[in-house]
């Protein structure tokens, strides 16, 4: 079942970072990011009212407090990172949060790395080199660009753990998506609404019609999310953490491949070399 659940995570979190970057480039992504958390709170909360999950509230909610306060940054960084440059390659840069804060927590706790984990950091840092485009010629994919990829990568990883400790069981893990999406709609919110006050609007070209029209996919890309959440959450309890974090780290195959087909968004030799490179890299770093 761990190979079920973490292909599952692969292919919901590619879908959703493809939705959410095709999202950001007609509306504002805080935007994106509080209504499709606000729609993705609606659902969740029916499922903990039905499944009793209320019950195991317990102080490992803490984690997935923390989850829902770091998580809306890490979106707001990811979203505007896909609306500016190729989703091919910010895709599998981004990645790399999922491995490296896991290896992170282990060096910490008493673990050390093998050969295969030193040679992931090392690939993994070419291939972040060589996604940014560094040759002559050609506009490289912007360094603010590259920039916000790394903040939410690390933002991701740290998602995943948090979550990861936030519960041991189904309805607990219900509950703790819930209270993780409730932090998120409320940082999210905030930030939004300071963002209007400093004169940023918050709906884009076409008012709240637009946004109305936009209700099914804002919808998807939350609960798309949060199921990616809850499977990596099944997984990496079910079996080996290593198999569900290399399974679950492969979705930017996913964003990339939709891009491909839907955009036919085109990479330079270089940046997708740099790509590949990311996902090896991210495969090697959660090998041992």
């Amino acid at each position: 079942m761990t190979v079920l659940y973490a292909l599952a995570t692969s292919f919901l979190w590619g879908l959703a970072d493809f939705g959410g970057g095709l999202l950001t480039r007609r509306m504002p992504a805080l935007t994106v990011v509080v209504v499709s958390q606000a729609l993705a709170v609606a659902v969740l909360g029916a499922i903990v009212v039905a499944t009793g999950g209320w019950r195991e509230a317990g102080p490992e909610l803490w984690f997935a407090a923390a989850a829902g306060v770091v998580g809306p940054a890490a979106m707001l960084c990811f979203y505007r990172a896909l609306a500016m440059g190729p989703m091919g390659v910010v895709s599998p840069v981004g990645a790399l949060g999922g491995v490296v804060v896991p290896l992170g927590v282990g060096l910490m706790l008493g673990e050390r790395p093998g050969l295969l984990q030193f040679a992931g950091i090392a690939i993994a840092v070419a291939g972040v080199v060589l996604a940014s485009g560094p040759q002559v010629g050609g506009a490289p994919v912007a360094r603010q660009t590259l920039a916000l990829t790394l903040v939410a990568a690390f933002g991701f990883g740290s998602v995943m753990a948090l979550i990861a400790a936030a519960s041991h069981t189904l309805t607990g893990l219900f509950l703790a998506l819930f209270v993780q999406r409730v932090c998120n709609v409320a940082v999210g919110g905030t930030a939004l609404y300071a963002s209007v006050r400093r004169g940023t609007p918050a709906l884009p070209e076409g008012g709240t019609s637009a946004v109305r029209a936009a209700l099914p996919a804002l919808a998807f890309v939350g609960l798309a999310d949060v199921a990616a959440n809850g499977t990596y959450n099944l997984a990496a309890h079910s079996g080996p953490v290593t198999v569900a974090a290399v399974l679950a780290s492969l979705y930017p195959v996913v964003t990339a491949l939709a891009a491909r087909g839907f955009l036919d968004e085109r990479l330079r030799v270089v940046q997708a070399a740099g790509a590949g490179l990311a996902l090896v890299g991210t495969v090697l770093l959660a090998s041992r």
